[in-house]
């Protein structure tokens, strides 16, 4: 092969990889995970690391137990994480394609993406408890396990 013509390819090649380096910024710059809470009381926005960026309570947490509640707003941020995961994991992906390169930022995100087959059903405990309070009170929920 010519050298000038091997350089041109090369100079080509490259020019493309910066250019789908250029699309992977701009995509992980607009990365940002969101999940909500089964009942819609928690909402929260996490950035491309993870980071809780937003938090909604509605009003009605307030008569909700602090235990429980914590554990609603960890769940629904671990969720946002998950999503913001997917994205990061999609970004990338446009840039390295399915490579060894990609396995190590998908085993990189703490908490995994959402598509990667580790989402568990509904945790039945965030679930908001509709019976009828003559109900809850003649079989209330075990307080201390």
């Amino acid at each position: 092969m010519d050298p000038q013509q091997w350089l041109l390819q090369y100079d080509e090649k490259l020019k493309a990889v910066a250019e789908r380096a250029e699309q992977t910024d701009k995509a992980l710059r607009a990365v940002g995970g969101m999940a909500t809470s089964p009942d819609g009381e928690v909402l929260v926005r996490v950035s491309a690391s993870g980071a809780t960026t937003d938090l909604e309570l509605r009003p009605s947490v307030r008569d909700m137990d602090p235990e429980r509640l914590s554990r609603l707003i960890l769940e629904t941020t671990r969720q946002a994480q998950r999503d913001a995961g997917a994205q990061v994991v999609e970004a990338m992906r446009g840039l390295v394609g399915e490579s060894e390169a990609l396995d190590v930022v998908k085993h990189a995100l703490p908490e995994g993406y959402s598509g990667d087959g580790k989402d568990d059903a509904e945790n039945p405990d965030l679930k908001p408890d509709t019976r009828s309070d003559d109900d809850y009170f003649e079989n209330p929920p075990e307080v201390i396990q």
